[in-house]
């Protein structure tokens, strides 16, 4: 079915112009052709089709709109058309010719003439999916599927000039364009419609191509009918992407793909500690693994809540995806030891790249939730606190600060879970199931395979396929299916885990099972986030059953596969390897249910297999491709016949070794055979099919390729153009791919309008914001668009449940998005830009992400280039990209149109330089639909070609041409203007390059001459290339050429020459029969950015014209003015008007010094000089005559004039260059620095009528004492509730809480002030992030309240979301608000401590490099690396330039020269200080280091401070700390240094090791001189306030005063006058302060010094001379190792004092040594326990008791516990102790942290320090005799915040414990004393918490001096002996005697058989006796008888 419009004439027009009609239809528009110059009548002729799936609706409307095109501003309405259809529907054919209506409904004389035809469903034109397309008679050919609307300007492919920028469109809000089929019903509707339009004024004059910006705005307010400039949009301005005729797309300009290249990652991870760790008195260590590496913290002995702030650091150098594959495990375990493994707790397992995507890619102090893997019914095991960072190259961590931390508690509100994962999350199974594969390769790499076919001609498949799944760190397999290409598996592999996983990635691999090794087949991974959304209407993960396409490589066989990388999934496959058929499902598990397998080992089981038409119905598939043009071969390769081949999955493979197999008729829809059916060679076998005899012709027919130039050939097709077309049969799954492409394409459009505003304010072109707006609308009605269109083919057979979810997620984004869009677009105005540029920019990530398919449909197109039958080089062309549909937003970008596709090598030979240059460039037009659909499969290729077809038997055509003709040939002249170049790559060792540049164009080649040793070459050169012939219509390339590569080399005098980067442009055309005029013509210069790899590498400032040469032969072409070049011989120059419009400038150097330099050829520099060029001429500095003794030139300022372009944008770079300058007048470069931008150093007058220049009348400053951070008072004032008052009341009565009272002004010490100022520090980044939130969320609530004014359909959803917000805001602002008012409680109660400032930076990113006036140029020299990484640049700097320049227009402004003092030696340069060289005492502070990189195999190190300047280097290696990563040095240092010579301050940590070197852990560098230098002041930083005495102590040597005069001299300001009553003047400011101050004894002085602090805190809003001064400060700098580029090694926070030795000289260092622990002693008194459980039977009586003990510790102090005795046979749970434990210790009170000095192990050389939170460990236990004592329970109190003890037993509750209850708490160390009942709680089997007993203890805190005098003694010794406790008479004493005990036992159970043992026993021994007396008795008898 089709709507076919003839739109023939338009007449009675009015005036002479430009016109165009567009006819809209269905809400798709099409636009005509420009008419130039028509009078009365325009003659469009032209033909537009609608392919339409639905019946014609009598009511619907087709409009058509004529217009008086305009090239700058929007195309003016002439008048509408519009009809309904409902003639048309009956008639079916209609021709008619109506006038047209103006804005106002009225009818205007001009008419229209234009022909309707319908075809209908009923067969009149066959059916419908077949016949569909007959060719029109002169078919329009369809725009590119973009949607065209307000904004789509038209442009005529011509806006190639920046400078003209024609296509600006402006335009006013209105769409009634989309409105017609909602609201047409008739024509009556359709004219209110139209009344919504703006009137516009009937002005027909030519407009000047460039309009100045204030008059754009008149015109567009007239133009938009008096809109308000901040709502006009502008359409798109960008060069290389205005295709008007769309037979081409765009080509793609990086070429390198870096996936697979290895990079350097570092993983950091603190464990700090451990809580709720379930089990009874553990011994826990902490296990830390990534991937295969282990490693474990210590062990804490008995407890469950152990303390551990150890750091680890993994480093890896592997590809991103296999890094961010890493998993992450912590797992805790018991009792670990040298013999045994210990048992498992708990495990968290998170993957590497879930840590990468968060903010600053880590998670900092958070709780991971550890749970255990073999019982997933236990439920939680307990919290591990940890830091995780993932660092890569170039990334650096803003680590939170870190200081004093108060513990963060919440663990619920700090779990280690990315933002949006429920904390609560559940175990789930995840099934993948595999069901079968298809299309493997022939893997037979035995040898004895082949052998063994030979000798019994056995032909087995060689393959013996399983698949494994990997995820979550666990791997499953399938079974292996022996000798099988095909094999079927129907198994599923079943995982359990977390949901949702914090692993994102599952890989699935095909591999193939063999005895040696097993090797990957193929590899495909499944991104977890893709196959589920995790929104309210989300769905779990799901995929198929889909086929998945795997890629690797090539399928030849080959013993080595040297690309077996990319089968393992590294890298881009450069092949189809096999298709796998899979599900995935994911169930949440019921862990309560009792049939659970509770273990999480991976399950594979058997599945039934899914019937054959589940994944879609089959179809037969048409490829057809079009090789036009083949040009850019390497010349490697260029010497053997080549050809090309396109595959598509094993379909068109000629070289896989397949003998044709016998053909099986597909039309049954089995897909069995499917591989078999690859019918694939060129062989003249008939093959019955539905087209004939038709036989696929995958491969081009061999040609041996023709030099274009040295480096390059090119296959000469000319005229001549081979084909390919290829069957091939895949399920019908094109829905998933229409969807996607739209959303591809709505991404491109963004992507391109986002660049067309960056580009623009790039530029300062005028008007971003209304760009920006274009952009938006342009989304928004994409978006819609997606909606309408995707909901359709819903019942296609093969649709997955997540294909179903995927559309129904996609649509709800996109019309959020599409909202939202619209929203946005009213809120951009011209300061808004930049920060809704950003919010847009995640537009067009989350396009992208949704447009990524995961269940695959056809596999990608692989186009081969083969010379000799070896493949060389290929591109991959996504199947999406050229796929069919017949609604033109559903059709690839690419395809039936003609694109640029370069090839490149595969694998790792791409990576690298061999990547970068092409392999070929192919210009390819490619096509791929139903082949029932393939009737239009050459209509857009250029017009004018005859087809070949192969001739097949007598009179047999096969259908589709083997080749094509084409008869119709253009003949052109291209002009190609090369004027310069900049900021190119450094390709020879000097640091320089000799480039040349070469242009390319169809078969064409040449090159720009060589410039010598320049990285900014200006070429100012045209090359014209005479001749070319370029095929097709005339106006189809006018509209749209070919595209320009040009590529920059860097010529080398022995080899060939070095690619350089590569860049494209498209030409403007003109043909032979238009004028050579403005606007189009001559081209303006225009910068193209140059790509080397992926990396940028520099601009080019060229402009590109084609000029068709007509019937008359070259004297029509434009003349080619100016004389050929004398100097440079036959060099033809830029021309004039192209070439830009130059003045004449100065260019001032100041010259100040040379630093660092390196040696040249092993010899040092020693007579440098520095020379200056900018566009051809230049200056030379002084020569230096002694580098070694002053670095410094004698003449500071020289200057030259220049002729430069006025466009500042086009100015050309300026170079600096170093020269030594040896004997014998020779020269050698030392480095050079290409000052790209000279735009920061143009001279602006200043604006006399600004502020700060306002030099009359007085202005008072207002200086109110400013509180270093606003306090929130105004909070506590409003919500100083009841409870509040309540809690102060409280505090009276109770009477026990004492104030703290201030702290005496003795008592602080510069730490005082640094953690004061820590916490002002954090409260800032609080108060900042608050500020973020609260502005996003007032945001939100705009975008919602906007959304309710606006009438859409989604407004309910979005407004009952933000309800929601609303109603679940409060609690959150609540919480805050007390959190606040406690926080301002607390800051009353704090006392005022002096600050000072704390940088987590370097001082010179705040103050911007102290270049205010004296800048640092880096020079370099050298080649750059090949990598990608541009941090080789390091290596390449060779020493620095220091000094400045100016750049003004002559002549200067009088008021400059004129001014007093104006010494025209200095030029610009007025009052700059003298270069001699000057003595200087620099005194390092340096405070401590944090997160040091360990440096030893223990994971610590032992650091310590080097401080290297000029020749003088402390070690400070005595003073190493021993074991630390974070050590506190509070160091300072004296240094005495000569500026210039010594200016490089190198601050590094080492670590002290006892054998060997010691190594460096990381350092950092510090340019004094800039510092002393600046303006800032940055010698000495000002204080807070001015103090004579104290810890605040002033501490430069000139005071406040006097620095302010030194100021106010040296900016020749009037002042300061000091007044009465604490005033002061500066130039016309007047400030107020006070003016007394107290010495050391109290006594009151006058002073004016605190006034002058004031005016200098206040220096910025001095007129003139003011800027912001450095304040008295800490900065954090990152320490770097030379060895680990780019990765941070640590931070250390310090600062430098530097004082000039020629003042008077400064006072002692501050003392800021680290604070000495103070010695205390903690006394416990164990007095009386309760209702501690009882563990044991009595023997007798069988009733409960326990042997009660109590055992106490200091937390890390576990060896030193104490225990107290036994009460023994406590039937009630009570025990007396009355029992004295003392425990001695350090504490620091500013870090609340216990000291804790101790060997590691008996091995360690030295004691390590460990700082430990204060906490009290007691627990009571049941004493046994036999066995281990019985933990029952335990309790732990941290001792600067724990809950007060209840008074009474009874009172003493489990509530004290459990955090539910606010309860009241105190700290020990203000406190000094506190008794009472506390309970014992430990975990029962259910894993809950349970009172086991209660303690009365009495805690009291003495200082050593205070222990000492009042002694006491341990247990109940003396001193200070406690009494016995009472404890009851035990009359069961006797009991306790063990042997007795047994006795007992043993009489009172066994007497009887005792005593018959005992019987026995006698008798035993009477037989015994008797046996033994028997032969002497009877001898006896017999012998005495006998005698």
């Amino acid at each position: 079915m089709a709507l076919i419009v003839h739109l023939k004439t338009v007449t009675d027009l009015r005036g002479k112009g430009d016109r165009i009609a567009k006819v809209a239809f269905r809400g798709l528009s099409f636009y005509t052709r420009v008419l130039e110059n028509c009078e009365d009548e325009a003659r469009f002729d032209e033909t537009f089709r609608w392919p339409i799936a639905s019946n014609i609706d009598g009511n619907e409307m087709l409009e058509i709109q004529v217009f008086n095109y305009s090239k700058v501003f929007t195309n003016r309405l002439i008048g509408t058309f519009r009809m309904v259809l409902q003639k048309v529907v009956e008639e079916a054919q209609l021709e008619v010719t109506d006038t047209l209506i103006d804005d106002n409904n009225s009818s205007i004389r001009t008419s229209v003439t234009i022909e309707i035809k319908y075809q209908t469903m009923d067969g009149t034109v066959g059916a419908w999916n077949d016949g569909e397309f007959l060719e029109g008679p002169n078919q329009h050919s369809e725009n590119d599927g973009s949607f065209h609307f307000e904004t789509d300007s038209l442009l005529s492919g011509h806006s190639q000039s920046s400078g003209v920028s024609p296509g600006r469109s402006h335009q006013s809000l209105h769409s009634g364009e989309r409105t017609f089929r909602k609201a047409g019903k008739g024509v009556f509707s359709a004219m209110k419609l139209s009344k919504t339009r703006p009137p516009k004024e009937d002005k027909n004059k030519d407009e000047p191509a460039v309009l100045e910006t204030e008059d754009l705005d008149r015109k567009a307010i007239r133009l938009g009918g008096g809109l308000d400039p901040d709502t006009i949009s502008l359409a798109s301005v960008t060069a290389l992407t205005t295709n008007v005729s769309n037979k081409r797309s765009k080509p793609d300009i990086k070429m390198e793909p870096s996936a697979g290249r290895p990079m350097d990652y570092q993983v950091s991870i603190t464990i700090i500690e451990a809580r709720q760790l379930v089990g009874l008195n553990m011994d826990p260590v902490i296990c830390v693994e990534i991937g295969d590496d282990k490693k474990y913290t210590s062990t804490k002995e008995s407890t469950n809540c152990p303390y551990y702030n150890e750091y680890f650091v993994f480093e890896f150098h592997v590809p991103p995806d296999v890094m961010f594959d890493k998993i992450i495990k912590l797992s805790v375990i018991h009792s670990k030891n040298l013999l045994r493994s210990g048992t498992l707790v708990g495990s968290f397992k998170l993957d590497v790249g879930t840590v990468y995507s968060q903010a600053e890619h880590q998670f900092y102090h958070k709780w991971a939730i550890l749970s255990d893997p073999d019982d997933i019914t236990a439920g939680v095991k307990g919290y591990l606190k940890c830091d995780i960072a993932v660092v890569g190259k170039g990334d650096n961590i803003k680590t939170p600060h870190k200081a004093n931390e108060k513990d963060d508690d919440d663990i619920e509100g700090n779990l280690l879970l990315p933002d949006g994962v429920p904390s609560e999350r559940q175990w789930a199974r995840f099934y993948v199931k595999i069901y079968k594969a298809e299309g493997l390769p022939r893997m037979n790499t035995s040898i004895m395979a082949n052998v063994k076919k030979a000798l019994i001609g056995e032909n087995k498949d060689l393959v013996d396929p399983y698949v494994q799944v990997q995820f979550a760190g666990q791997k499953g397999k399938t079974s292996v299916q022996k000798s099988s290409y095909e094999p079927t598996w129907n198994e599923q592999i079943i995982f359990t885990d977390m949901f949702p996983p914090l692993c994102k990635r599952m890989k699935i691999q095909i591999r193939d099972s063999d005895k040696v090794n097993d090797v990957a087949i193929g590899t495909h991974f499944v991104d977890l986030r893709k196959i589920s959304n995790e929104g309210d209407k989300g769905f779990l993960p799901t995929l198929g059953p889909a086929w998945v396409n795997m890629y690797g490589s090539t399928r030849n066989y080959t013993l080595m596969d040297e690309h077996q990388d990319l089968n393992e999934g590294l890298g881009e496959g450069v092949s189809f390897r096999a298709r796998l058929l899979l599900s995935i499902a994911v169930e949440i598990l019921d862990t309560s249910s009792t049939d659970i397998t509770s273990s999480t080992e991976v399950q594979v089981e058997a599945v039934p297999q899914v019937s054959e038409n589940c994944t879609g119905k089959m179809e037969e598939f048409f490829l057809f491709g079009a090789f036009l043009e083949a040009t850019m071969i390497d010349r490697k390769i260029g010497d053997k016949p080549i050809n090309f081949e396109v595959t598509i999955g094993n379909y068109g493979n000629q070289l896989d070794g397949i003998t044709k197999p016998n053909i099986t008729k597909k039309k049954e829809g089995g897909e069995g055979d499917e591989e078999e059916s690859e019918l694939l060679q060129n062989s003249s076998e008939d093959e019955a099919d539905d087209d004939g005899d038709m036989v696929s012709v995958s491969a081009t027919p061999p040609m041996k390729p023709v030099v274009t130039e040295r480096n390059y050939f090119h296959l000469p097709y000319f005229e001549k153009k081979p084909c390919i077309y290829i069957k091939s049969w895949w399920q019908d799954q094109r829905r998933r791919l229409y969807n996607a492409i739209i959303m591809d394409k709505i991404a491109d459009k963004l992507e391109e309008g986002l660049n067309d505003v960056n580009e623009m304010i790039k530029t300062e072109k005028p008007y971003p914001e209304r760009r920006l707006r274009g952009v938006l609308e342009e989304l928004s009605s994409g978006c819609s668009r997606f909606v309408t269109l995707a909901n359709k083919d819903q019942n296609q057979p093969g649709r997955t449940k997540l294909d179903r979810e995927r559309l129904k997620s996609c649509m709800r984004e996109m019309e959020n998005m599409a909202q939202q869009a619209k929203t946005l677009r009213s809120q951009v105005k011209k300061n808004t830009v930049k920060d809704k540029l950003k919010l847009v920019m995640n537009f067009l990530q989350k396009l992208r992400f949704l447009a990524d398919e995961p269940q695959h449909s056809i596999p990608e197109v692989f186009i081969w280039m083969m010379s000799n039958n070896k493949r060389i080089a290929y591109a991959r062309i996504p199947s999406k990209d050229i796929l069919y549909s017949i609604v033109d937003e559903e059709t690839g970008k690419d395809c039936g149109k003609v694109k640029t596709v370069f090839l490149k090598l595969p694998g790792k030979r791409g990576f690298g330089p061999a990547g970068w240059t092409v392999q070929a460039k192919m210009e390819v037009y490619m096509w791929l639909g139903l082949n029932k659909q393939r009737k239009d499969f050459l209509n857009g290729l250029p017009s004018g070609f005859e087809e070949n077809k192969a001739v097949k038997g007598p009179g047999l055509q096969s259908f589709p041409p083997i080749s094509l003709t084409y008869i119709k040939k253009q003949l052109f002249q291209l002009r190609v203007h090369m004027y310069q170049a900049r900021s190119l790559f450094a390709a020879d060792s000097s640091g320089l390059s000799d480039p040349f540049a070469r242009v390319f164009f169809s078969s064409h080649s040449q090159c720009t001459e060589v410039l010598n040793e320049t990285l900014c070459p200006t070429w100012d050169q045209l090359l014209v290339f005479d001749d070319v012939e370029l095929y097709g219509e005339v106006q189809e390339l006018r509209d749209d050429p070919p595209i320009i590569v040009i590529e920059i080399y860097d010529q080398d005098t022995v080899g060939k020459a070095e690619f350089m980067g590569r860049t494209f442009a498209k030409p403007v055309v003109k043909m032979s029969d238009e004028k050579y005029c403005t606007p189009r013509f001559p081209p303006q210069l225009e910068y193209y950015q140059i790509y080397r790899g992926n990396a940028t590498a520099g601009d080019l400032l060229a402009a590109f014209e084609l000029l068709q040469i007509g019937p008359a032969g070259k004297s029509d072409l434009p003349a080619i003015d100016g004389p050929t070049d004398m100097e440079r011989g036959p060099i033809l120059p830029v021309p004039l008007g192209i070439r830009p419009v130059l003045s004449k400038y100065r260019v001032e150097i100041l010259f100040w010094g040379l630093r660092d330099l390196k040696r040249v050829n092993l010899a040092q520099v020693d007579r440098p000089r520095v020379d200056i060029e900018c566009a051809g001429k230049g200056v030379q500095s002084a020569l230096i005559q002694n580098y070694k003794k002053n670095p410094n030139f004698s003449t500071l300022v020289k200057w030259f004039e220049v002729d430069l372009p006025e466009n500042e944008l086009l100015h050309p770079p300026l170079n600096v260059r170093v020269v030594d300058c040896r004997a014998f007048g020779r020269y050698t470069l030392v480095g050079s620095h290409a000052v790209s931008s000279l735009r920061k150093f143009i001279y602006r007058p200043p604006d006399k009528k600004s502020q700060n220049w306002n030099t009359t009348g007085e202005i008072l400053v207002n200086v109110e004492p400013e509180v270093p951070v606003k306090k929130m008072d105004t909070v506590v004032k409003l919500d100083a509730t009841d409870e509040e008052k309540d809690k102060k009341k409280k505090k009276k009565k109770g009477g026990e809480e004492i104030e703290e009272e201030e702290p005496d002004e003795s008592m602080l010490d510069w730490w005082s002030k640094y953690f004061a100022s820590i916490e002002t520090l954090k409260e800032h980044l609080r108060q900042q992030e608050a500020a973020a939130a609260e502005a996003e969320e007032k945001d939100d609530l705009d975008t919602a309240d906007e959304t309710k004014t606006d009438e859409s359909p989604i407004k309910g959803s979005k407004g009952q979301q933000s309800k929601g917000k609303e109603k679940a805001k409060p609690s959150k602002e609540d919480k805050k608000k007390k959190q606040q008012i406690n926080e301002a409680l607390d800051k009353k109660n704090k006392q005022k401590i002096d600050e000072l400032k704390v940088y987590d930076k370097e001082l010179e990113i705040e103050f911007d490099n102290f270049e205010d006036w004296l800048h640092t140029f880096n020079l370099y020299r050298g080649k750059i690396g090949d990598d990608d990484d541009n941090t080789a640049d390091e290596d390449r700097i060779v020493g620095r330039f220091k000094g400045s320049m100016c750049v003004y227009k002559m002549p200067l402004p009088e008021d400059v020269t004129k001014e007093a003092g104006f010494d025209p030696n200095f030029g610009m340069f007025q009052g700059i200080p003298s270069n001699d060289p000057i003595n200087v005492l620099v005194r390092v502070y340096v405070v401590r280091a944090t997160d040091l990189h360990p440096a030893d195999i223990n994971g610590k190190a032992d650091p310590y401070i080097v401080i290297k300047l000029g020749k003088t280097e402390i070690k400070d290696k005595e003073n190493y700390i021993s074991k630390q990563l974070n050590p506190v040095f509070g160091k300072s240092f004296d240094i005495e240094a000569t500026f210039p010579m010594e200016s490089m301050l190198t601050v590094s940590i080492f670590d002290w090791d006892l054998v060997g070197t010691d190594d460096l852990i990381g350092e950092t560098k510090i340019d004094l001189e800039n510092r002393y230098y600046s303006k800032h002041r940055a010698t000495c930083g000002i204080s807070q306030t001015y103090a004579i005495h104290g810890y605040n102590m002033w501490r430069d040597p000139m005071k406040p005063t006097q620095i302010l005069s030194k100021l106010s001299k040296d900016g020749k300001l009037d002042g300061p006058h000091f007044g009465p009553g604490g005033r002061v003047k500066v130039a016309n400011r007047v400030f107020t302060g006070s003016i007394e101050i107290e010495d050391e004894n109290g006594q009151k002085k006058q002073t004016d010094e605190h006034l002058a602090l004031t005016v200098l805190h206040h220096w910025e809003e001095i007129p003139r001379a003011g800027c912001k001064l450095v304040t008295e400060h800490v900065e954090t700098r990152p320490l770097l190792n030379p060895e680990k580029p780019g990765i941070e090694q640590g931070r250390i926070e310090m600062w430098v004092d530097m004082f000039p030795m020629d003042m008077p000289a400064p006072g002692a260092a501050i003392d800021i040594s680290p604070r000495k622990p103070k010695r205390y002693e903690l006394r416990v008194i164990i007095w009386n326990t309760d209702e501690v459980i009882l563990e044991d039977d009595d023997y007798f009586t069988g009733e409960k008791s326990s042997d009660i003990f109590v055992r106490g510790w200091l937390k890390g102090q576990q060896e030193d516990k104490q225990d107290t005795d036994v009460h023994y046979h406590s039937l009630t749970g009570e025990g007396n102790f009355n029992w004295r434990f003392i425990f001695p210790f350090d504490y620091l009170m500013a870090e609340e942290k216990i000291v804790i000095s101790k060997k590691e192990s008996m091995f360690s050389w030295d004691e390590t320090e460990y700082k430990i939170p204060a906490r009290l460990t007691l627990q009571v236990w049941d004493a046994d005799h036999f066995s281990a004592d019985d933990f029952l329970g335990a309790i732990e109190l941290d001792l600067n915040r724990f809950p007060r003890g209840a008074k009474t037993s009874k009172q003493c509750s489990i509530d004290m414990v459990t955090s539910e209850v606010e309860l009241p708490t105190v700290s020990i160390f203000k406190q000094k004393r506190v008794k009472g009942w506390w309970p014992f709680v430990a975990r029962n089997e259910n894993d809950e918490l349970e009172l086991t007993g209660k303690v009365e203890a009495e805690l009291h805190l003495l200082t050593a001096e205070e222990a000492e005098k009042s002694p006491a003694g341990l247990a109940r010794n003396e001193p200070d002996p406690l009494e016995k406790p009472n404890r009851p008479n035990t009359n069961l004493m006797w009991m306790l005697r063990p042997v007795h005990i047994a006795c007992v036992l043993i009489w009172r159970h066994y007497r009887y058989y005792f005593l018959g043992l005992v019987a026995a026993v006698i008798m035993l021994m009477f037989l015994a006796l008797m046996i033994y007396t028997m032969p002497s008795v009877i001898n006896e008898k017999l012998i005495n008888n006998g005698k």
